[in-house]
């Protein structure tokens, strides 16, 4: 079981510039807001950087290759949508306290999440305008089970 300083996962973001920032509410946080968020509230069982998570089920975060079926499955190689890994952050982190985290902290720990597997710049912010337009890197390696049902 993880401390109270538990983990966060995941992440989204596409970038935006400072300018696009300040006409926001003020929602979002760039990447190094995140880092320490991550440091807090997720290395303990994710371990430092996202890399060696000791907690059981919370495998890395970061790195993993695409094109291997059998690859260690991360946020940077597995995930489809950004939003999917804000989603589960939100709901499920920290484990031992989910739904505690702050929307701001969320959103730092996704931005800080994508920039550690390269998706993002470590100095794009993280906002509900920026995080669905980011392209996961396998987004579109999906196989669809049955196609002619959708």
């Amino acid at each position: 079981m993880c401390t109270r300083k538990a983990l966060a996962v995941a992440a989204l973001v596409l970038a935006a510039s400072a300018g696009a920032r300040a006409e926001t509410p003020g929602l979002g946080k760039p990447a190094t807001e995140g880092a320490k968020v991550y440091a807090q509230k997720c290395s303990a069982c994710h371990g430092d950087n996202g890399r060696n998570g000791t907690a059981p089920g919370a495998g890395p975060l970061v790195g993993g290759q695409i094109d291997r079926i059998e690859a260690v499955k991360t946020i940077g190689n597995f995930y489809g949508y950004s939003t999917t890994v804000f989603d589960f952050i939100r709901r499920a982190m920290p484990y031992n306290e989910p739904r505690t985290l702050s929307n701001d902290e969320v959103y730092a720990v996704t931005a800080y999440l994508l920039a550690l597997n390269k998706i993002i710049g470590e100095n794009d912010v993280m906002d509900a305008q920026t995080l669905p337009k980011v392209k996961m890197p396998n987004r579109d390696n999906f196989i669809i089970r049955f196609p002619d049902r959708i």
